[in-house]
């Protein structure tokens, strides 16, 4: 039973087809992963949601960036911006079923027999891994439950970006959601930059990528990622594996097979 990871989909339908009609994807006898981001960019964002939604839950993704911004939108925390690509998600008649099912999917995945990891963005150099898994599994509640909206909106209102585990309450939750989507860049001393997306080499000389922090614990696990399309998949760091090559931007989509960590390209719709 193959586990393939999948970078970005951004709404890039047509190409998610094709690409899982490269690799003769199965949906009885093989897994998919999704490393966020689902929607916005692309132009078919509510396909790409439906038919993950119609798989079940053998098959699993991670929340991105885009998607927590869709989710903030549809509570109306968020406008939605001129270069967001979702309204036909907004507008349509199971848009309720679908966000729910959407604020419901994990933040960061493990399989302990593949010895795997998912997340987005990347994780911060203080945690391990089973730190990782904790402080995801106790935002996913939150951001699952009630509290849902309240806590999506401490994403866009609480500055903090370092992590620190005396804090507490909804503010522990919107930094935990934050660094699991957004994180790229951090300096030496774990401050988080959400903004930064040069090359590695073009950034900042103070900043240095997740991956390559010098005290990073979390350094003897695989770890796939993607929200970092300027990397195309590189990141000359072992064990960590970044899945985004940028489809959206016209370059590719890349599927990633756990089992022999092969690679499969499908490049973008002009």
């Amino acid at each position: 039973m193959p586990t393939y990871a999948i970078g970005d989909i951004q709404g890039c339908f047509v190409e998610f087809q094709k690409l899982l009609e490269k690799i003769q994807f199965s949906e009885t006898t093989d897994r998919l992963w999704i490393a966020g981001d689902l929607v916005n960019r692309g132009p078919q964002s509510l396909e790409t949601l439906r038919f993950m939604k119609s798989l079940g839950p053998k098959h699993q993704i991670v929340l991105g960036n885009h998607d927590i911004h869709l989710l903030a939108v549809s509570e109306g925390i968020r406008p939605s911006r001129k270069e967001d690509t979702f309204d036909a998600i907004l507008k349509a008649p199971d848009r309720d079923e679908i966000i729910d099912w959407l604020r419901k999917q994990p933040l960061f995945v493990h399989d302990p027999v593949l010895k795997f990891s998912m997340v987005h963005a990347g994780l911060p150099p203080s945690w391990s891994l089973a730190e990782a898994l904790t402080y995801a599994d106790t935002a996913n509640v939150q951001l699952s439950g009630d509290e849902s909206k309240s806590v999506l909106a401490a994403v866009y209102q609480f500055a903090k970006n370092k992590w620190d585990d005396s804090l507490t309450g909804i503010n522990r939750i919107a930094l935990i959601i934050s660094i699991l989507t957004r994180i790229r860049y951090c300096d030496i001393d774990g401050h988080c930059d959400w903004f930064e997306t040069s090359p590695i080499g073009q950034q900042p000389p103070h900043l240095i990528p997740w991956f390559h922090h010098p005290y990073r614990k979390t350094k003897g696990e695989k770890i796939i990622f993607g929200h970092w399309a300027t990397l195309l998949g590189v990141t000359h760091e072992p064990n960590t594996f970044a899945i985004d090559t940028g489809c959206c931007w016209g370059h590719e989509l890349t599927a990633f097979r756990l089992e022999d960590e092969q690679r499969f390209m499908q490049a973008a719709e002009k």
